[in-house]
C-alpha cells in the first residue's frame, strides 16, 4: 500500500510529496518520468494512479469541518 502522495492543484505550479508515515508534506523539484508528468499538468493534463479519493478544499478549517466546498 502507497504510504507516500505527490500532489498538485491548479493555481500551485510546484508538486508537494505527502509523506503518510512522517506526516509532512515537501516541495519537489521533479526529475525523470516524474518531471514529463509534470510538464503535462502544466499543459492542462490530469494525472491519476493509485489515488482513490482526493478533494482540494479552500483550507485545512473546511476539511476538518467535514465538508466539501465547490
Amino acid at each position: 500500500m502507497a504510504k507516500a502522495v505527490i500532489i498538485g492543484i491548479p493555481g500551485e505550479a510546484g508538486l508537494w510529496l505527502a509523506d503518510l508515515n512522517a506526516g509532512t508534506v515537501t516541495q519537489l523539484s521533479p526529475t525523470g518520468d516524474l518531471a514529463t508528468a509534470s510538464s503535462l499538468r502544466k499543459a492542462g493534463g490530469t494525472f491519476v494512479k493509485s489515488v482513490d479519493f482526493a478533494v482540494a478544499v479552500s483550507s485545512a478549517q473546511v476539511a476538518l469541518s467535514g465538508h466539501v466546498d465547490g
